[in-house]
């Protein structure tokens, strides 16, 4: 993988995300992969410490599912999210074993009737190989002021 089909695949998961393309999405983590929002700014793991989200892939998929529900109340009206990318940077690359970790600045914002969210945040992806195409084992959203009293984020950083 070149340093740009990295890049890209970041863009595009971030572009699924915008699209509400939630199972397109889902299928870009590997089958031990988790997302993790931690609560706290340099937290240093999520199973020590409370995390905002610490997901594996089947919390994801149950999060999908529920925002695919017409009753799903939480969404009435639904919600919509906005990623704005600074260009991710590769900053590790073992082409040898396929792994990759990339960093992204961005603005998050999150919209649902009249009332708008918006978080500062920096996106890790850790990279995996998997059949010559690209899979996420893990992503961390550390968001800028986590440690803040945030309102409830629906959807996916």
């Amino acid at each position: 993988m070149t340093s740009q089909d990295v890049i890209s695949f970041v863009l595009r998961e971030a572009r699924l995300l915008d699209e509400k393309r939630f199972d397109e999405w889902y299928e870009l983590f590997t089958d031990d992969a988790c997302y993790w929002v931690p609560l706290t700014p340099g937290q240093p793991d999520a199973l020590q410490h409370n995390s905002l989200a610490y997901e594996d892939k089947l919390l994801l998929q149950l999060r999908i599912e529920r925002l695919k529900r017409p009753n799903a109340f939480s969404q009435k009206p639904a919600s919509r999210g906005h990623h704005l990318l600074q260009t991710p940077e590769v900053e590790k690359a073992d082409e040898g074993r396929g792994e990759y970790l990339t960093r992204t600045q961005m603005i998050y914002t999150e919209t649902r009737g009249d009332e708008s969210q918006r978080y500062a945040a920096t996106a890790w992806h850790s990279l995996v190989e998997v059949n010559k195409a690209l899979k996420i084992r893990l992503k961390r959203v550390d968001i800028l002021n986590s440690d803040a009293a945030l309102p409830s984020i629906q959807l996916f950083l």
